[in-house]
């Protein structure tokens, strides 16, 4: 780039966007023509090298030299505004609350190995093993629904539809297997979980349609390569090694060295384990949504290197964040679209529609369709989701938006890897007559359901990439615009 143009564009992105309106459209379009005019030298030629670079046509740049290599770093440096306060307090807390766990796990392992009513190798074969075993079993589960979403859709849909509600029931037997109380406590949610998962398949039978064409048209702007398997699979690592140092701390809890505090205990572990899961599957969640909007909206390909470092770095304050707020608002808006849904009782319905409401405006500040702007622009979650949900409503996609399978189909695909994991666990420890065999069975389904979340972090990335650039360019997608003339001209509720 030229003086001029190089601070033109510093000008541009350095601009103050608001929360809606034509400042975030002017920021975003700038943004947008700064990669635009990469394509203008040639649109196939910005393309990734194994060193993390792109090698981008420069005859504005040098008229000489025939190209330019460019440092992916430097780029995303130039043009990423500072950190948000909201990242970086959610950076902040994110770290302190991974400390905080990993002391109190610490704690609870060392005490459970010293205790003299509980032998060390008794503990580790009966507790740990079976448990490691089931995150093992339900990270290879994870890659294998990747490997079928990406390229076989529509039978991953249907298979994740009909296999689901099966494993849900499985595990409710497996729990009552054990002839306790708190086996049949929980049992019993299982049982109405896999019921209400077969009427949901029955119930959304009619829109898979366009579920199977929406998902094959998506994952198909990130073809798998080995460097991005090679980063989802570390990340599944990263969390196994998470999930091994976890169990030790668990097990305290399940011995029971320290009664009087062992359910603050275990909610303390739980809220660890739950927002260090979300923050691993948001960060693959927003390297993949870069990937897959910038080869959608400009056609450029970057490496999976650059997109995974920025995620992990320089969007990392807004990820954890997201990680925290994002699945609560979701499904706090589930619950009110359900409550707003219909009913006989006046005073229900009109709770539920200002529930619904409520939940409305939380999800246009906290969605993870604003990802895909934090991962590509840099900004933060809060004007990003409220630009995004902007655009959807602006472009009325709104109930588009809302019977959108994907979220169900990542949900099912989720329970069905953490009954995988439980069944694992299970049968090991009904086999050995171990003790605290419920309390390892549901920690197994915990931890196997966020291992293939995190693999169905690909395809949902894919699908929110590709919702957003057609709110951007409706003309890019046939398959949107027909399933919204359908919409339109459907005067029934919801299918």
């Amino acid at each position: 780039m030229d003086g001029a143009r190089r601070g033109e564009t510093r000008k541009k992105w350095e601009m103050k966007p608001g929360m809606a309106g034509s400042p975030d459209c002017a920021y975003r379009a700038g943004r947008r023509r700064d990669f635009q005019a990469l394509l203008e030298d040639g649109r196939a030629m910005a393309t990734g090298t194994e060193h993390g670079e792109f090698t981008i046509p420069t005859s504005r740049i040098n008229q000489v030299a025939p190209t330019q290599v460019v440092d992916v770093a430097e780029l995303y440096n130039h043009r990423r505004p500072t950190t948000n306060f909201a990242g970086r307090l959610a950076k902040l807390l994110f770290f302190s609350h991974l400390i905080a766990t990993v002391i109190l796990i610490s704690f609870l392992s060392i005490a459970a190995f010293v205790s003299p009513s509980l032998l060390s190798f008794h503990f580790l074969l009966h507790w740990h093993a079976p448990l490691l075993v089931a995150a093992a079993a339900s990270a290879a589960i994870s890659l294998l629904f990747l490997f079928v979403s990406l390229r076989h859709p529509a039978t991953a849909i249907k298979s994740s539809f009909w296999l689901s509600p099966v494993l849900a029931c499985a595990v409710a037997v497996i729990l009552l297997a054990d002839g306790t109380a708190l086996g049949l406590a929980f049992a019993v949610p299982f049982l109405l979980l896999a019921l209400i998962q077969s009427l949901h398949a029955c119930w959304t039978a009619r829109r898979l349609r366009h579920a199977y064409a929406i998902l094959s048209a998506a994952v198909a702007s990130v073809p798998p390569s080995f460097a991005l398997v090679n980063f989802l699979s570390l990340s599944l690592l990263a969390l196994l090694a998470f999930f091994a140092l976890w169990t030790l701390g668990a097990g305290g809890v399940a011995a029971g060295v320290h009664s009087r505090y062992d359910a603050v205990y275990l909610i303390l572990l739980l809220i660890g384990l739950w927002w260090t899961a979300q923050a691993v599957r948001y960060t693959v969640f927003v390297a993949v949504a870069q990937i897959a909007y910038l080869r959608l909206a400009c056609g450029i390909t970057i490496p999976a290197a650059a997109a995974f470092e920025s995620a992990s770095k320089r969007a990392l304050g807004d990820v954890c964040c997201a990680a925290a707020l994002v699945p609560l608002v979701a499904a706090t808006r589930a619950v009110a679209r359900a409550m707003s849904a219909g009913g006989s009782d006046e005073f229900m319905f009109s709770c539920g529609w200002c529930f619904k409401g409520v939940a409305d405006g939380a999800v246009a500040r906290a969605n993870r369709w604003g990802l895909v702007y934090v991962g590509v622009y840099g900004r933060g979650l809060w004007s990003s989701s409220a630009e995004a949900w902007e655009m959807f409503n602006k472009q009325g996609m709104e109930r588009l938006i809302d019977l959108d399978l994907t979220g169900s189909f990542c949900l099912f695909c989720g329970v069905a890897g953490g009954g995988v994991s439980t069944l694992v666990a299970g049968s090991w420890m009904i086999a050995a007559g171990s003790d605290h065999s419920t309390e390892a069975k549901l920690y197994a389904f915990i931890i196997g359901y966020f291992m293939a979340r995190i693999g169905m972090a690909w395809p949902q990335a894919c699908v929110a990439a590709y919702h957003v650039v057609f709110a951007e360019n409706p003309q890019m997608s046939s398959c949107i615009g027909a399933r919204m003339r359908e919409l339109q001209q459907s005067s029934s509720p919801p299918d």
